[in-house]
């Protein structure tokens, strides 16, 4: 039996049961286990790992650690690390709508399992968002992150800074229902789908080329418009905190 002794920084102790925030953990293992093992025994999602090093040293996590070492591990730091491309597990369908809205590429449907998510990661690099740490720490999943928020605003928030997306969000981009990025389209073309006040009010439209969805800045618009500021409000702020 060997035994290691851990360090998690502060963003990682929401992972941690309350005894053991705060304090060094020895961790008692057998054989050779790898960090990634040993970490997300307690509880952290590989994904949510940053720099981890041993006995002061950086390591990866497919390194073995030995009987007495000392392993501090950091947090992923704020960044995209491939294109701003997610996945989002079957119970967060408004914070799929949120991230559409701000034009960025999700695939979600209500009725995805486990094993299906994990298919389509095997095949397309996406970035996986979810509340269920176990799903996470599949060996499949090379990019995601855990989101604290019960709440689809606050958990926008946490995807836009965790991911550094706002000077990437370009809004009225990608349909809300199906994903696909909009065409624009002339009024007089979708003119008989129109109300009536619409067609007074309103000269600016786009299309949904794959499930024939019209759009035009309407009052959705402001709406979307407004929680945009407040995301990047509050982002730049929290950035400005950390200066």
């Amino acid at each position: 039996m060997s035994t290691a002794y851990f360090d998690l920084q502060p963003e990682l102790h929401c992972f941690l049961p309350r005894d053991k925030r705060n304090v060094t953990i020895a961790l008692a293992f057998k054989g050779r286990q790898s960090l990634k093992h040993l970490i997300e025994s307690l509880g952290v999602p590989h994904t949510e790992v940053g720099q981890v090093t041993v006995n002061g040293q950086a390591r990866g996590l497919d390194s073995v650690p030995h009987n007495g070492d000392r392993i501090e591990v950091r947090p992923a730091a704020p960044g995209c690390p491939i294109e701003p491309r997610f996945l989002l597990d079957s119970h967060l369908g408004r914070l799929a709508a949120y991230l559409r809205m701000l034009g960025f590429d999700c695939l979600y449907n209500n009725d995805y399992h486990d094993d299906g998510i994990a298919g389509i990661l095997a095949g397309d690099a996406r970035i996986l968002l979810t509340r269920d740490r176990r799903l996470l720490m599949r060996k499949v999943v090379q990019y995601g992150y855990c989101l604290r928020s019960l709440e689809p605003p606050e958990q926008l928030v946490e995807v836009v800074r965790r991911f550094d997306l706002a000077d990437k969000i370009a809004p009225l981009h990608r349909c809300l229902r199906c994903n696909h990025p909009l065409e624009p389209v002339s009024k007089e073309r979708v003119l008989d789908r129109l109300e009536p006040l619409t067609k007074i009010h309103f000269d600016e439209f786009h299309l949904c080329p794959a499930c024939d969805q019209v759009y035009w800045k309407g009052s959705h618009v402001e709406r979307m418009e407004r929680l945009i500021e407040s995301v990047v409000t509050r982002n730049s702020f929290r950035n400005q905190r950390a200066i």
